[in-house]
């Protein structure tokens, strides 16, 4: 959907980062610069009206399916990589209020002391009022990833969107780290993403966006100005929706 300049495109987004993100050039971790230009990008979305909640995964710092979890029960492993998301958020959190944006975390694991429990209600209020939102600790149980979460989260706020900012710059018909030929899908199906297992999200959370019909943008997170491109309706990455017909592949 096309907008015109320095309008909006859509009201209200569920935004999902991946932990990896907050790496840039780091093995590990939250690399400061980079978390202050992604929290820079969402206090100028911010700034032109849009609803903005995020979900942030936790794969910086542990993942439940990682090799450094292997040996480990999965449940007790899925809950470290939740608590993991809850760390990022809080950083996120501290991050948008250094630049003076208003913001909530609300967990779907209960922890006070820190963080408000994750109430619909009391999200969509506070989207209304501006605020930004960053839902924490996944969807609150082992093996879901935080892919589903978004899109969970989407469908209960009522998000135009969700927005899957990577480190790559759409939907690929192979791995284009290994495949220097790869070429980019514009547009592509549900149907099609889970018949070519193509690892966009993981089938879950593609099966629920069909069914909810929610549409996902995927794009580059490292491109600076991406995030405002996508939400002024500029057509990047890769759009993965219900429309009948084939996928476009960029030529």
């Amino acid at each position: 959907m096309e907008s015109a300049s320095g309008v909006p495109a859509y009201r209200r987004v569920l935004l999902k980062l991946s932990g990896e993100a907050l790496m840039g050039a780091d093995a590990y971790g939250i690399n400061r610069d980079v978390l202050a230009r992604i929290a820079a990008e969402i206090k100028s979305v911010a700034a032109i009206g849009v609803q903005l909640a995020i979900v942030i995964g936790g794969g910086n710092i542990f993942r439940g399916i990682a090799p450094s979890a292997q040996g480990m029960d999965r449940a007790s492993a899925d809950y470290m990589g939740m608590l993991a998301t809850v760390m990022n958020s809080l950083a996120l959190q501290d991050a948008l209020e250094k630049q003076d944006v208003p913001v909530r975390v609300q967990s779907a694991l209960r922890v006070d002391q820190v963080v408000e429990p994750y109430v619909r209600r009391r999200a969509i209020r506070h989207l209304e009022q501006g605020r930004v939102v960053i839902f924490a600790a996944g969807t609150g149980n082992p093996f879901f990833t935080t892919d589903t979460a978004a899109t969970l989260r989407g469908a209960e706020i009522g998000a135009d969107v969700v927005l899957k900012a990577t480190k790559v710059d759409g939907v690929y018909d192979r791995d284009p780290v290994k495949h220097a030929d790869a070429k980019r899908y514009e547009t592509i199906s549900y149907d099609e993403v889970l018949e070519k297992r193509l690892g966009v999200m993981d089938a879950a959370s593609i099966v629920m966006c069909r069914d909810q019909n929610l549409t996902v943008r995927v794009f580059s997170i490292h491109k600076p100005g991406n995030l405002m491109r996508v939400c002024l309706g500029e057509n990047i990455g890769t759009l993965v929706s219900s429309a009948a017909g084939m996928p476009r592949l960029r030529t």
